[in-house]
């Protein structure tokens, strides 16, 4: 009853609430990033979400689009710009995806939506992350959210999966306040301190 009919209708009204009254807060934002990223503030990436369909998520976009003399982006790092980085410590890059919950796309609590080119190297086991909708937090963003290993960071999402009720969900969400709130865990660029899950895989 909770995982199929309550969870989305507690989805749908925090959402739609939340957006009303963060909604000064998404507005700001949007225009440093307007000015900051040439009038770009958001960042468009196809994902898999609910039984691997693939959506649009939505986030602000923390990285200009600068490039090098031979045309290829610069790297992560030097294309994050200041207003950006200080965004993803504050975690207001995931604010948009409210947006994402509101159309369906998206669930509050459950396992982080990654790379539509991940799919090819999932267990079994693992791939049962995506029988139900990805989540803007989770039990493995508590867990260590980027500093997780992959295979360790994949078994919190089953765990969820596996477990998820109103109490776990209502857990999630308070200690995932906390962690904001204190700025635990955030890497602003993970790809500094891991490799891709396809990268990794690939060569074990």
């Amino acid at each position: 009853m909770y995982k199929n009919f309550i969870k989305r209708w507690i989805d749908f009204t925090i959402a739609f609430l939340g957006l009303l009254i963060l909604s000064p807060i998404f507005v700001i934002v949007t225009i440093c990033l307007y000015f900051a990223n040439d009038g770009k503030p958001f960042f468009f990436q196809a994902r898999p979400g609910l039984n691997e369909k693939i959506f649009k998520i939505i986030k602000f976009k923390t990285m200009n689009d600068k490039k090098d003399a031979s045309g290829n982006l610069l790297s992560d790092a030097e294309r994050l710009t200041p207003v950006g980085a200080f965004i993803r410590k504050t975690s207001l890059d995931e604010l948009p995806q409210l947006i994402n919950v509101l159309k369906g796309d998206m669930s509050l609590i459950g396992p982080r939506p990654l790379l539509e080119k991940y799919l090819p190297y999932y267990t079994e086991r693992e791939k049962l992350r995506h029988s139900l909708r990805p989540g803007i937090t989770g039990w493995a963003q508590l867990k260590g959210r980027n500093t997780l290993k992959w295979d360790d960071r994949l078994s919190y999402d089953i765990q969820y999966v596996q477990n998820v009720s109103l109490k776990f969900d209502l857990k999630i969400i308070f200690s995932t306040f906390k962690k904001v709130f204190k700025s635990e865990d955030i890497v602003v660029d993970p790809r500094s301190i891991m490799k891709d899950l396809d990268e990794e895989r690939m060569h074990n």
